[in-house]
């Protein structure tokens, strides 16, 4: 693994949920750009980092995950992006695994993740190990393929108490088949609580995926509370939120609309599992806007 520091340019004129990009010479007065990267010397160096540079003591380290097909700039913005729409104030730790960043890389990605689980799960427990107490892991896509992996890896190794002290675990639109994670999380035992799994029927990137895995339904695209039963994990579903670019497979962080209804639920992403049941269809009223669960 590799450590850096990195700057993100967001454009004053930034509209929520969008990243805005441009070809060619990249315009900071329109477009997110990169202001600079500092490398750091090995996990003591970036734990020191993130130490120094958080200003809000109540806010905890979110780690995102991405998904398939995926750059390491695709991924800095949008984690720029979250950052920015939420109003997080902290330094937030992106874990860029080696994403073949293209459409035709869906089994490329697949092998990449194994690659990369014994990382992220080193990651976890040196940040453990340097006094960040307080982490949240939100993961999309392929990338909650990753984390669960890397999660049951850490309680096979009988690192459970590490995993057990995640603040929460939030999967947007995974790619897993159900049946594997309901496995994945039988092995790991007790899950993070809160453990949140976000889903949207609009979500046609994870139609593809169920096709190019045999036609079988990703858990990111479940309907109801019996795919979870006997899990102590939460789903929200997304898909009353109009599905907007990215083939709907964004939504609670690309629409505006969900966007709002999560940071009036969350105050930022830290949620609690006792405020909802275990299967949330969340949406939006029509007739003025108000947010709805």
């Amino acid at each position: 693994m590799s450590y850096a520091q990195a700057e993100i340019s967001i454009p004053p004129h930034h509209e929520v949920g969008k990243i805005e990009r441009g070809t060619g010479v990249v315009d900071a007065r329109r477009h997110f750009a990169p202001l600079g990267a500092e490398p750091l010397k090995g996990a003591p160096a970036l734990a020191n980092r993130i130490r120094k540079a958080s200003t809000a003591q109540d806010e905890p380290l979110l780690i995102f995950v991405h998904g398939y097909n995926n750059t390491l700039e695709d991924a800095a913005f949008r984690l720029a992006q979250i950052q920015h729409d939420f109003e997080l104030t902290n330094p937030a730790l992106l874990f860029s695994w080696p994403s073949a960043g293209d459409p035709l890389g869906y089994a490329y990605d697949r092998d990449s993740v194994l690659f990369a689980r014994s990382d992220f799960a080193r990651l976890l427990e040196d940040l453990n190990r340097s006094g960040q107490r307080r982490v949240i892991i939100l993961a999309h896509s392929m990338g909650s393929y990753l984390v669960m992996e890397s999660l049951r890896q850490m309680a096979l190794q009988g690192k459970s108490g590490q995993v057990n002290a995640l603040e929460a675990v939030i999967l947007m639109s995974p790619d897993i088949d159900p049946d594997v994670f309901r496995q994945q999380a039988r092995e790991i035992g007790k899950l993070p609580q809160p453990f949140i799994i976000m889903t949207s029927q609009k979500d046609r990137a994870l139609n593809v995926a169920g096709l190019l895995t045999g036609r079988k339904e990703r858990l990111g695209r479940i309907q109801n509370a019996e795919e979870v039963e006997g899990l102590e994990v939460s789903v929200l579903d997304f898909s009353l939120f109009e599905a907007g670019g990215g083939l709907g497979h964004m939504v609670p962080v690309s629409s505006p609309a969900a966007i709002q209804f999560m940071r009036r639920f969350t105050s930022g992403v830290g949620l609690a599992a006792e405020e909802f049941s275990r299967y949330v269809l969340l949406g939006e009223s029509r007739r003025d806007g108000r947010l709805l669960q």
